[in-house]
């Protein structure tokens, strides 16, 4: 029976105006946590057929009828409809409820109540009203600040994500939200208690439920339409999942996720609304594995979840990051649609997802056979750089194209550190002569060296080596740092180094004994060679 709100037949019975009728429970006393929904009296023998379930009906046992076979229909009748609780004060119809009553009520598993003394009925259902009516108030509050925590939510900038999170807390429960067909658009999880655990896992059990029964929600679960503000079968946007993993889910429960829905309806109408959910929902997996979040026994599991079914061959984890320029403030939808879109052209299974708050596209391929990485990664390369562009997210200026960087492909259980491996590395890339995608191998340098950017002992170290060289450029021209980099890129052979830079062979010796001079240093010596690739490598950190 589903209620929306009441007080237990336990508490009614201990409110004043039953109290002082001596109530005297003689069957289904394991079953006073009932909720009475309303209160009902009468006396006449079909009453069942004017109740609805959920009441506590009162009676002095007139219509209950004379013969036993009477009194058991009578009973029966109003355990089918689902009454919370008989009570029946005794007076001139019963001196004490007849054994056939009691042992049917018994059978039916029904609350029965006999009352010793004579209680004013009006005054008992005024009494057991009003503490309803107050319950269903209490009811109300609470759900409405959990509207006004979603509502601010949003106001402040966040998103469907941040109220999912709340009505996920609130209720101690995992929440989803899903597509009217079943299909999962996010999933979140409480912050602590049994549900807290990844939601999932909790999901994959839903469908199960869903599954294996034919009609209805699963057990213990609440559903909640969102409208799409249309009408038929056309009007529902979305549904609200709520499953009690932890504590049981209460009326109060459902009053919230209704209100949320609404709030949930508002924002679902902003276009691709739902894709962007499902790019936020698989970005999030992907940074829960590259976290440690996720086992590699439960990864494929929930992955299937998210439609990502590799072979047996190795994953590819590949990061792309968008420099702070281009990341999309609002819409990352139109980016994720993109780049799916360019992504099936290349012929391996992907799963994409998106980190908004970090400016990066992560996602894991599902390859044949180890060989096949440097051919897939270009064509991924590619592709994610194309969606960028039709997402008009591309970079005009040098240093603010996209960087692609691919990691060590893998099982499971290597997925997640290359997931992370290649995350850090594609923030510590950023700056680097663009090329079509990076080998996280090959940048572990870089990496360590972003990794100690806001040393202090960093910065003094790169003003050590190339400090005076700095100071030239910021006061003189020609600058001298490219000419140094350059030179040091082509491991000190001076004719490389004077064709990339379009200089004769004079006019780079000069260059290079103006850069000795200013470093006082020997530019053939290998320690000094090392110290200034270091700092040249170091200095886009510092500077960042």
């Amino acid at each position: 029976m589903d209620t929306q709100g009441g007080i237990t037949v336990q508490r009614a019975l201990e409110l004043p105006g039953l109290r002082g009728g001596l109530p005297e429970v003689v069957a289904g006393a394991e079953r006073l946590q009932r909720t009475v929904r309303w209160v009902h009296a009468g006396e006449v023998p079909n009453i069942a057929s004017l109740l609805k379930g959920g009441e506590l009906l009162l009676t002095t046992g007139l219509g209950l009828g004379t013969r036993p076979a009477e009194q058991r229909a009578f009973v029966r009748r109003l355990a089918d409809r689902g009454i919370a609780a008989l009570v029946v004060e005794l007076g001139p119809r019963f001196a004490r409820l007849p054994a056939t009553i009691v042992e049917t009520a018994r059978a039916a598993g029904l609350p029965l109540v006999q009352l010793h003394r004579e209680v004013p009925f009006v005054a008992v259902t005024e009494e057991i009203h009003t503490e309803i009516v107050n319950g269903h108030y209490a009811l109300l509050q609470r759900a409405e600040e959990v509207h006004q925590r979603c509502t601010g939510a949003l106001l402040g900038g966040g998103g469907i994500p941040q109220v999912l999170g709340i009505l996920a807390d609130f209720t101690a429960n995992p929440v989803f939200l899903e597509t009217p067909d079943g299909q999962l658009l996010y999933a979140a999880a409480c912050e602590a208690g049994e549900a807290a655990a990844d939601p999932l896992q909790v999901w994959e059990g839903l469908r199960g439920q869903r599954e294996a029964r034919a009609s209805g929600p699963p057990t213990g679960a609440v559903l909640v339409d969102v409208p799409g503000g249309g009408h038929g079968a056309g009007s529902v946007r979305a549904r609200l999942a709520l499953l009690a993993v932890g504590p049981p889910l209460l009326p109060v429960h459902r009053m919230a996720a209704e209100r949320a829905a609404g709030i949930l309806a508002v924002v679902l109408m902003q276009a691709r609304q739902e894709e962007e959910l499902a790019a936020r929902g698989r970005g999030d997996f992907l940074t829960d594995l590259a976290e440690g979040r996720i086992t590699p026994e439960d990864a494929p599991g929930q992955a299937k979840v998210l439609g990502f079914k590799p072979g047996e061959g190795p994953l590819l984890p590949v990061v792309m990051r968008l420099a702070s320029e281009l990341a999309p403030t609002g819409n990352w939808a139109v980016l994720a649609r993109a780049v799916l879109e360019e992504l099936s052209s290349v012929g391996v299974p992907v799963l994409l997802g998106v980190r908004p708050v970090e400016g990066r596209v992560p996602l894991l391929l599902g390859l044949r056979s180890e060989s096949e990485r440097t051919a897939v990664a270009d064509r991924v390369a590619a592709a994610l750089r194309a969606g960028v562009e039709r997402a008009g997210l591309m970079g005009a200026r040098a240093g603010t194209q996209p960087v692609v960087v691919v990691g060590v492909a893998g099982g499971w259980a290597a997925a997640g550190a290359g997931l992370r491996h290649a995350a850090e590395t594609a923030a510590a890339a950023q700056g680097l002569p663009e090329r079509c995608w990076y080998d996280a191998r090959r940048l572990d340098i870089d990496l360590l060296l972003w990794r100690l950017r806001e040393h202090p002992d960093l910065a003094a170290f790169v003003e050590r080596a190339i400090g005076p060289l700095q100071a030239h450029d910021r006061a003189s021209r020609p600058p001298l740092l490219p000419t140094l980099q350059t030179y040091l890129a082509h491991a000190g052979r001076k004719a490389e180094t004077a064709r990339e830079l379009h200089l004769n062979r004079q006019t780079l010796y000069n260059r290079l004994a103006r850069i000795a001079d200013l470093l006082g240093t020997d530019l053939d010596d290998p320690q000094t060679v090392l110290a200034l690739s270091l700092a040249l490598r170091a200095r886009r950190h510092v500077a960042g």
